[in-house]
């Protein structure tokens, strides 16, 4: 009689994060069945009702694959991708949250202090005529209330703790997912430890259809609803800002497909420590202008250009965080 070959033990977290990441496992539709056919879920927070101490009990190690979504917000965030970290013999950063800070990343452009004012005195939606904010310990009649503490900088997972790879994308396409997974399953030998798994080495630009021209200059910037996409140029030959220059392929460049540019989640391809850096290159490379005055008048018609250039990476970028 065949011997069956014991389950996989599966962990999937969501710290700091829109929960897409968490989405995008069940978006490998009827696959999660060949999942669970060979993995079973211990501990899955949206999923499961597995608490913390659950996981706590649990012997180091005996968690086969964590794929830990999120930044890292809080001290909560913190103490569970050390937990987790302790517990699992391959620990995912998953997603573009967990592997570069992501969209939650963008608070480093800003501080604590002018987050809470912001949140809780001036939106035109809170009314706090007592100027209360959280705090993370409050003495109550039914005993001493804990909330965790928000850090002022947000921080990727690999700067907490120790990541064994990294899958990237907002949120990581399903069938790459599908892809490490089996390969986990069968036993292949895995890429080495602190690989970006799921991905390419190239840039969207190398992989993208939309045609390119040899030299080709422009002397205007536009947001994308100020033209009319024809569908067939490169977007940045068009004005169009677009992130393919300075981002690693491997999602199928799926914005581009929907005549959107390329937004950059996957995160710089090898070689790339700093996507801005990258991308100010590319901007450089098309301008139509040698006048000081001019280009600087070009540079004007890009909106957000920090925003948009570390839109997912800022907390591992060579600048990290606004200025103090």
């Amino acid at each position: 009689m065949e011997e069956t070959k014991p389950k996989l033990k599966l962990a999937v977290y969501w710290a700091a994060a829109c929960g897409g990441c968490c989405v995008s496992v069940l978006d490998v539709h009827e696959k999660l069945f060949d999942i669970i056919s060979a993995a079973d879920l211990v501990f899955w927070p949206i999923a499961l009702d597995t608490k913390y101490h659950d996981v706590e009990k649990m012997p180091d190690g005996y968690i086969d694959i964590t794929l830990f979504n999120g930044a890292i917000r809080n001290t909560e965030n913190e103490e569970m991708a050390k937990l987790l970290r302790k517990k699992s013999k391959i620990l995912v950063a998953y997603g573009s949250c967990a592997h570069l800070g992501g969209i939650p990343g963008l608070a480093n452009f800003t501080t604590k202090d002018e987050i809470f004012k912001r949140v809780y005195f001036e939106s035109e939606s809170v009314v706090n005529e007592k100027n209360l904010i959280p705090v993370p310990e409050y003495k109550a009649e039914e005993g001493t209330l804990f909330l965790p503490s928000f850090y002022n900088d947000v921080r990727a997972l690999s700067q907490v703790t120790e990541p064994d790879y990294y899958l990237p994308g907002c949120p990581p396409q399903s069938e790459r997912l599908l892809e490490v997974f089996k390969a986990i399953v069968s036993g292949a030998e895995l890429p080495p430890k602190g690989s970006v798994i799921g991905a390419e080495t190239k840039t969207q630009c190398d992989e993208c259809i939309r045609k390119k021209t040899e030299n080709k200059r422009i002397k205007k910037f536009y947001r994308p609803w100020e033209i009319k996409d024809d569908g067939i140029t490169c977007f940045m030959e068009q004005g169009v800002l677009c992130m393919g220059p300075a981002t690693r392929a491997g999602c199928g460049y799926r914005c581009i497909k929907g005549n959107a540019p390329c937004r950059g989640c996957y995160g710089p391809p090898p070689g790339v420590p700093d996507p801005g850096a990258k991308m100010m290159s590319a901007v450089a490379s098309i301008i139509d202008e040698k006048d000081p005055e001019g280009i600087n008048k070009i540079l004007e018609d890009l909106a957000d250009p920090a925003g948009t250039f570390y839109r997912f990476s800022l907390p591992v970028s060579l600048i990290r965080r606004k200025i103090l």
